[in-house]
C-alpha cells in the first residue's frame, strides 16, 4: 500500500518531482499561525450573547485585530517584506487594538494576548527587537489582566510570554535550518566543480605527455618503416604499451587515487626524449622521498619532458633531484634553440607575451598548495631550465580540492 501511494505520488509530480519535495522541505508559513485565531472565538461568543457593551465596536475591534494579525504573519514569513517599517507599524497597530479590546471587555477578551505575543515572535524572530519588547510588552499585559480579573489571569501573563518566546525559537530555527540546508547544497555544487576541475588537471597532465610520446614514436616508426622494419615494429610495440598505460593511467585518474612515482616518470622522461633524439642525463641523489613528495615531482618530470619533446628542439636535456634533510630540489635544463620554447614552457620569454601555459600554471599552483615552489626561466648557458622545490614532508591535496589549474589547452 505504502509503495502504490509512493507511485502515485511520482506519477502526480511528474516532472514536477524536484518541486514536490521543495514544497515539502520549505517549512511553516503564515497559514500555519492561522488556526490560533480560534482563541479569539470567546471574545465573539461573548458578543453574540449580548453581555459586551458596545457590541458593534467589539465587533469592529475583533475584525480590526484579525485583519491585522493575518497581515502580520503574511508577511512575517518574507524576509523582505518582515524587515519593512510596515510591517513595524503594522505591529504596533495590533498592540494597540488588542490592549484597548483588553482593557475594554477583560474576560475572554484577555486571550488575544497571547496572539499579540504569536505575532511578536514571528516577525522578532530572536533579533535584538524581540529583547527589548518581549518583557515590556509581558509587563503591560501583567498590569492589563491584573486590573481586569486579578489574580485569575495570571495564566494570560505566563501564555503571552511563552508563545513570544516559543514562536521565535521554532521560527528562528527552522529559518536556520533552511540556511544549512543551502550550504549543503552550495558545499554539494563546489563539491562537484572541484572534482571536474582535478579531474581535467590530471586528464591534461596525463594526455598531454602520452599523446605527445605516441606521436613521437609514430614519426620515429615512419622514418624507420622504408629502411629497418624491425626497428619500426619495436616503435610501434612502444606505442601500443604507452597506449595501455595511458589507459590505465586514465582510470585511475577517473577514480582519484593516482599517485604518481618518481622513479617511472623518470624512467618514461628518459624514454620519450630517446625517443625524440634528445639526449637524457638523469641523476638523483639523497635520502629516498615521501610518496607526496615523489608524486607532486612525478608530476613536474612529466609536464617538463612534454615540454621539452614538443617545444625546446633540444639535443640534450638534464634532470637532477636532490633531496637533503628538509627540502628537495628538482632542476630540468635543456639546450634548445627555439625562441618560442620558453614561451611554450609557460613565462613568455621569446615571444613578450608572458602567457604562461596551463601545465606550468598547475603545476605552480599544486607546488604552492604543498609549501614549494616551482620557476621556469631561461639558462644561464643558454636553453631552459626548470626549477621545482618542496618540503619533503608535502602532501598532496585531497581529490576535489580546489584547483584553478585544470589544464584545458
Amino acid at each position: 500500500m505504502r509503495n502504490g501511494w509512493r507511485k502515485r505520488r511520482r506519477e502526480r509530480c511528474g516532472t514536477r518531482e524536484e518541486g514536490c519535495e521543495t514544497r515539502q522541505e520549505r517549512g511553516p508559513s503564515g497559514l500555519s499561525l492561522l488556526p490560533w485565531l480560534l482563541m479569539g472565538m470567546g471574545s465573539l461568543s461573548h458578543l453574540i450573547s449580548g453581555e459586551a457593551a458596545n457590541p458593534w465596536l467589539g465587533l469592529a475591534g475583533l475584525l480590526t485585530f484579525n485583519t491585522l494579525y493575518i497581515a502580520i504573519v503574511f508577511r512575517a514569513f518574507d524576509r523582505v517584506r518582515r524587515e519593512t517599517a510596515t510591517t513595524w507599524v503594522l505591529l504596533g497597530a495590533l498592540a494597540a487594538v488588542t490592549f484597548a479590546l483588553a482593557t475594554g471587555y477583560g474576560r475572554e477578551w484577555l486571550l488575544l494576548f497571547p496572539l499579540l505575543g504569536l505575532a511578536l515572535g514571528a516577525v522578532a524572530r530572536g533579533g535584538r527587537e524581540l529583547r527589548l519588547l518581549t518583557f515590556p510588552l509581558v509587563a503591560a499585559v501583567g498590569v492589563v489582566t491584573f486590573w481586569r480579573d486579578g489574580w485569575d489571569s495570571v495564566g494570560i501573563v505566563y501564555g503571552t510570554f511563552i508563545s513570544t518566546m516559543v514562536t521565535a525559537a521554532i521560527l528562528a530555527l527552522n529559518e536556520t535550518i533552511g540556511e544549512l540546508r543551502a550550504t549543503r547544497e552550495e558545499l554539494a555544487r563546489s563539491a562537484v566543480e572541484k572534482e571536474r576541475l582535478r579531474f581535467s588537471r590530471d586528464l591534461h597532465d596525463l594526455l598531454g605527455h602520452t599523446l605527445s610520446v605516441i606521436v613521437v614514436k609514430s614519426e620515429a616508426a615512419r622514418r624507420l618503416a622504408p629502411r629497418d622494419l624491425d626497428a619500426a615494429l619495436g616503435q610501434v610495440a612502444d606505442i601500443e604499451s604507452v597506449g595501455r598505460q595511458a589507459l590505465t593511467e586514465i582510470r585511475e585518474a577517473v577514480t582519484g587515487y593516482r599517485e604518481g612515482s618518481l622513479g617511472t616518470e623518470l624512467d618514461r622522461a628518459r624514454d620519450a626524449l630517446s625517443s625524440a633524439d634528445v639526449e637524457p642525463v638523469v641523476r638523483r641523489s639523497g635520502p629516498p622521498l615521501e610518496p607526496a613528495a615523489e608524486a607532486l615531482l612525478g608530476w613536474v618530470v612529466r609536464e617538463a619532458a612534454t615540454n621539452v619533446v614538443r617545444h625546446a628542439d633540444a639535443t640534450r636535456c638534464e634532470i637532477a633531484v636532490a633531496s637533503g634533510p628538509e627540502r628537495v630540489r628538482l632542476t630540468v635544463t635543456d639546450d634548445g634553440r627555439r625562441p618560442a620554447a620558453a614561451a611554450a614552457a609557460g613565462t613568455g620569454a621569446g615571444t613578450g607575451t608572458g602567457t604562461p601555459g596551463s601545465g606550468l600554471r598547475g603545476l605552480r599552483e599544486r607546488l604552492s598548495a604543498a609549501g614549494g615552489t616551482l620557476t621556469a626561466g631561461p639558462a644561464p648557458n643558454g636553453g631552459f631550465r626548470l626549477t621545482a622545490e618542496l618540503p619533503v614532508t608535502a602532501e598532496l591535496p585531497a581529490p576535489g580540492e580546489p584547483d584553478t589549474a585544470a589544464g584545458t589547452t
